[in-house]
């Protein structure tokens, strides 16, 4: 009995064998391939395994050289049969996909970044300003390059020359890979110039103009036409011509005052104030003075000539002299004045004198 009980339990582990190993292989039958719709691939071939799932051994056999980075291209299914049959590839469902779009993955730096790193190479050097400020001209048209995907690295220059004499540059900058890859190298030449935002007249202004908000605007001028002293728009606004200039032309620092309060005849009011005084009275200014200028007037009521201080529009601070008092009497003093002997011999022979007469 127990031995065909044992029989029949190596009949059944038999059958549930066969069961598991026709399963696996059915299972390997159904696994058929698998035609991919949309593909990215970081090499720059394209390989079975790329477009096609359930690959097996052959997912790493190379069929198409991959498109340019960052760029995408097209495979035609009907192609794309051919070259996987060639392999022994078959029996893949494609899904009614006609095309398959490969795009290949890269690293792009941007024209405005290349223009940032380079400038910021280039900042402080051989007298050259801030990098905001720096005007870059390169040799050829600055276009955005892409990298492998794999040269993830920073931007680091590694080689920066700049000639003063005629703004020359030539930077070379190095990016490093993340599978330790020798670093690709970039580099950029061309020229440099520093700039300045500068105010900038709108319309022709004459001397002692103010200048309105209308007047001036603000462009970017070379440091060599504006110099160091160029004058900014918000600070040029409200002031005063001090000579003619043309419209277009970049205001310098040196071109402004402050504009005049008091103008020569101008008749304007001189304030007298001292502690416990407060007198206005009517002038005449004898010369042209914006705030804080000491300049000449003419007092109306006295006719006299007097200096003052420009401290708002038409009027003049004129500057009172407080009166020194005499020093208090000492009291030890009178009473020794009043204590001194006099000569009364004097005195009498004065009196006797008149008498006489």
């Amino acid at each position: 009995m127990i031995i065909v009980r044992s029989v029949l339990f190596a009949a059944a582990l038999l059958v549930a064998t066969a069961a598991t190993a026709f399963a696996q292989s059915s299972d390997d039958v159904i696994a058929a391939p698998v035609l991919r719709a949309n593909v990215t691939v970081a090499d720059d071939v394209v390989r079975i395994g790329d477009v096609i799932d359930n690959a097996g051994t052959a997912a790493q056999i190379a069929i198409y050289r991959a498109p340019d980075l960052g760029t995408t291209g097209s495979l035609p299914t009907t192609q794309l049969l051919t070259a996987l049959q060639a392999h022994q590839v078959i029996g893949v469902d494609t899904k009614d996909i006609k095309a398959v779009s490969v795009t290949r993955l890269s690293r792009a730096i941007e024209v405005k970044d290349i223009q940032s790193q380079v400038a910021h190479a280039l900042e402080h050097r051989g007298g050259l300003g801030e990098a905001v400020n720096l005007s870059l001209t390169f040799d050829r048209d600055l276009q955005e390059v892409q990298l492998e995907a794999s040269f993830s690295g920073a931007i680091q220059p590694v080689a920066t020359r700049y000639e003063p004499r005629n703004g020359r540059f030539d930077v070379s900058f190095e990016v490093g890979s993340e599978n330790n890859a020798k670093p690709t190298r970039l580099r950029f030449t061309g020229t440099v110039i520093e700039t300045l935002e500068a105010a900038v007249l709108t319309r022709d202004v004459q001397h002692g103009d103010i200048l309105k908000s209308s007047d001036v605007m603000t462009e970017r001028r070379t440091k060599t036409e504006v110099g160091s002293d160029a004058a900014v728009r918000n600070l040029a606004v409200g002031m005063q011509m001090r000579r003619q200039a043309r419209a277009g032309q970049a205001l310098r620092v040196a071109d402004l005052a402050k504009p005049d309060l008091v103008q020569r005849d101008d008749n304007v009011t001189l304030i007298y104030e001292s502690s416990g005084l407060y007198l206005t009275i009517r002038g005449k200014a004898m010369e042209n003075g914006t705030e804080g200028d000491v300049i000449n007037v003419t007092n109306l009521q006295s006719k006299r000539t007097v200096s003052g201080v420009v401290i708002g529009r038409g009027q003049i601070a004129i500057s009172v002299a407080t009166p020194r008092l005499p020093p208090a009497s000492d009291t030890s003093s009178v009473g020794s004045a009043e204590a001194a002997p006099v000569s009364v011999a004097s005195s009498t022979s004065s009196s006797v004198a008149q008498k006489a007469e």
